[in-house]
């Protein structure tokens, strides 16, 4: 059989059959694209890869979460007409960093970039980055925004002094110093990568950050400054959630080895739950008292209770709507059918609180553990039915 080597030198010498051929040879670069609403820039990007990338062997894989502006439909299309295009489509799925994970192992290439897909990257220091890791004595190539020759585009004073603080935060977790470990723009080895996997937390939308933390042994890294480029098309996707799942990234890296992140969070909400509970508690009494008059107190009391459980609870299944689980999150009919299981799991909840609460007083008689008792029993009530019954995940 001839050999592979001399296949490929015939294939170089007939210039003819030399597209045909290419074709026929496995990606060395795969650059994985998360998309939502995405639709205008895709065929940009596109285009800006070809011209950028010239005779490299590469792929984009564009992992799109089911965009209602068809996203995924408009790069299907340019996948018919351009073999080097490929889609991930996620229905039901949501999350930057996620996207990222299940496009990089849907494909085989040894070199992975990523990159946004709204233009703000400069697709034209992907060959500088590949070159570098090519000669061996990296792992990971970072395109930064700040060391010198990059810069920050017309991000505002006050994002960019949050990037920064970011960026210390950051620090603190890596095994290795990354001048810009919030980029959302870099290339890595397969081999880097796979190391990576098994402590990838997957949370937010700063995997660069996440697949640093996760490094079983320290990163090789490398730094190209590029310049934060003006959005072409459509919108931002970071919102108010940005700084909330950061944080949870962070003491994922943390504690997330002893207690999982997302029974933190559901925690936290639980604690804002009782504030939100005794302010309505008490402007309901009040207002009772004072419309009424305190002839009939037990009764009033009973309702503002009922009414405050009613609001805290509701409170808290919403925000665990938006923070907990915001890759699960619930919408339309779903979500109230959501909200009626969570009220009847927290119902439940509450029952077990009283009654493990009641056993402890009255064989100890020691009131603040008997209540923390009950409350620890009934947030890891809550937080695993609810896990199962409401913000199940759907096969």
């Amino acid at each position: 059989m001839e050999p592979f080597a001399d296949r490929l030198t015939k294939a170089a010498e007939a210039p003819a059959d030399r597209e045909k051929t290419a074709s026929r040879l496995p990606a060395e670069l795969a650059i994985v694209v998360p998309t939502f609403n995405e639709s205008r820039n895709v065929p940009l990007l596109v285009e800006a890869l070809r011209t950028a990338l010239g005779d490299i062997r590469w792929e984009v894989v564009f992992v799109d979460d089911n965009s209602p502006d068809g996203t995924a439909h408009r790069a299907r299309a340019l996948a018919l007409e351009d073999y080097r295009v490929r889609v991930v489509h996620r229905f039901d799925r949501r999350g930057l960093a996620s996207a990222c994970v299940e496009g990089i192992l849907a494909t085989s290439a040894p070199y992975v970039a990523v990159m946004d897909g709204d233009m703000q990257h400069d697709e034209t220091i992907l060959r500088d980055m590949l070159a570098r890791l090519r000669r061996g004595d990296v792992d990971l190539v970072v395109g930064s925004r700040y060391v010198e020759g990059g810069g920050m585009g017309d991000w505002t004073r006050q994002r960019i002094a949050m990037s920064r603080f970011a960026t210390t935060l950051a620090n603190t977790l890596t095994k290795t110093a990354i001048g810009d470990p919030m980029s959302g723009f870099f290339m890595l080895t397969r081999e880097a990568f796979m190391g990576s996997l098994p402590g990838l937390s997957s949370v937010g939308f700063k995997i660069l950050l996440d697949i640093a933390a996760s490094s079983p042994t320290p990163l090789r890294v490398a730094e190209v400054p590029f310049t934060f480029r003006t959005r072409q098309h459509g919108e931002s996707k970071l919102d108010g959630l940005v700084l909330w799942e950061y944080l949870q990234l962070l003491l994922d890296k943390m504690i997330g080895h002893v207690v999982p992140i997302r029974f933190v969070s559901f925690a936290l909400v639980g604690g804002s739950g009782v504030v939100v509970h005794f302010l309505v508690l008490t402007v309901v009494l009040q207002t009772l008292l004072a419309l009424f008059g305190a002839a009939d107190e037990d009764r009033w009391f009973a309702i503002a209770q009922g009414v405050a459980t009613l609001v805290a609870t509701s409170s808290n299944f919403f925000l665990n709507n938006i923070l907990t689980y915001n890759d699960q999150r619930l919408k339309g009919q779903r979500l109230w059918w959501g909200w009626l299981t969570f009220n009847i799991v927290c119902g439940i909840g509450l029952f077990a609180n009283v009654g493990i609460a009641r056993w402890l007083y009255q064989r100890h008689n020691y009131l603040v553990l008997s209540a923390l008792a009950g409350v620890a029993v009934t947030t890891v009530w809550n937080y695993s039915m609810s896990s199962l019954f409401t913000w199940r995940k759907r096969r």
